[in-house]
């Protein structure tokens, strides 16, 4: 009993010292941007890049109200933040409809400076990952690219798809990938990196590397086992095999499944219904529920027990919290800033 009492202030210091380490941690990855007392870090981003509002390829003019004009087609990655009661929610549009949206080394090179941006922008709630080419979302890597590529291009290639990948898992805010079409190898491992999947019943999602002779290269081999457990996982890898909407939700793939519409986009549809219900909430909270949930998982019970209060801490001096209060005892919505 001696040697246990004795031993006691040396595990407490560890604790605290693990404790202290964690909300250092935790302070540190809310966004390159982020300051707790401070202002936001919004980047400069030309009129080229940033097209204000969305019009949907298809659909009536109820569906067009409130949205800006459509930006030039021809852009592979198309990034538009919503406006009016959709204001905070970001679309991230892809559209190389002559390759089934499939990951070029210039898809990746837009990719990553949108999400460069967007992940220290202050007015952005919500990522909507969709694709604007009918029928499909994401064919994977872009074969007819990878076949002109010698050997040593080839990994540095799919580490740079991996990277961009773990950039959109790491975003600070919610994100959506809604799958209206055909999502295979690299395209279901951008689907797997966000928070949640929705997908139409028709569409055709699988980790298909395999057939190929390789494996999933763009974080599959470890999303998809945390997605749906390890032996599942396997299954799938293993036999290459591609499920429906259906299926995926069966498994837990995906989180919702629609019968598609005569536009196309119920699986869009339904993840703007999903970001409409996230916008309300403390924007700062929001950041640090999902730092909480993402580090957490990765870790022991304990230790994710005190990631979350490291994180909880982050919430006690903001303004949103003491609005949120005021808001309740006064009986109306609250005004958030995200300060």
């Amino acid at each position: 009993m001696a040697a246990a009492a004795a031993a006691a202030p040396g595990a407490l210091a560890i604790l605290q010292a693990r404790h202290a380490h964690l909300v250092a941690a935790c302070c540190a990855r809310l966004s390159p941007g982020w300051r707790l007392s401070g202002s936001w870090t919004v980047p400069r981003v030309g009129p080229a890049t940033w097209a204000r509002g969305w019009t949907p390829a298809a659909g009536g003019a109820a569906w067009r109200r409130g949205y800006s004009s459509e930006v030039k087609t021809e852009d592979e990655l198309r990034v538009r933040y919503l406006e009016e009661e959709n204001r905070g929610i970001v679309v991230l549009g892809i559209n190389r409809a002559y390759a089934k949206n499939s990951l070029s080394t210039n898809l990746i090179k837009m990719l990553s400076k949108a999400v460069d941006a967007l992940k220290s922008d202050k007015k952005v709630r919500t990522i909507i990952v969709r694709s604007e080419v009918p029928g499909i979302f994401c064919a994977g890597a872009d074969l007819k690219e990878r076949v002109k590529m010698n050997s040593s291009e080839v990994g540095p290639f799919v580490s740079k798809i991996r990277a961009v990948i773990n950039e959109i898992a790491n975003l600070p805010v919610p994100t959506i990938a809604a799958i209206d079409g055909l999502a295979l190898g690299g395209g279901l491992e951008l689907a797997l990196a966000c928070d949640i999947r929705v997908a139409a019943s028709s569409a055709k999602m699988g980790l298909v590397e395999t057939k190929l002779a390789i494996i999933p290269g763009g974080g599959g081999t470890q999303r998809l086992p945390r997605a749906i457990g390890m032996s599942l996982a396997k299954e799938l890898i293993f036999s290459a095999r591609v499920l429906d909407g259906q299926a995926a939700k069966a498994v837990g793939l995906i989180s919702h499944v629609l019968e598609q519409n005569q536009e196309g986009d119920a699986a869009y549809r339904k993840a703007l219904d999903l970001a409409r219900e996230f916008l309300p909430q403390g924007p700062v909270a929001m950041r640090v529920a999902k730092l909480a949930i993402n580090q957490g998982m990765e870790v022991d019970l304990v230790t994710g027990l005190a990631i979350e209060e490291a994180c909880y801490a982050q919430t006690i001096p903001t303004k949103d919290r003491l609005e949120g209060l005021l808001a309740f005892k006064e009986k109306r919505t609250p005004r958030y800033k995200g300060e």
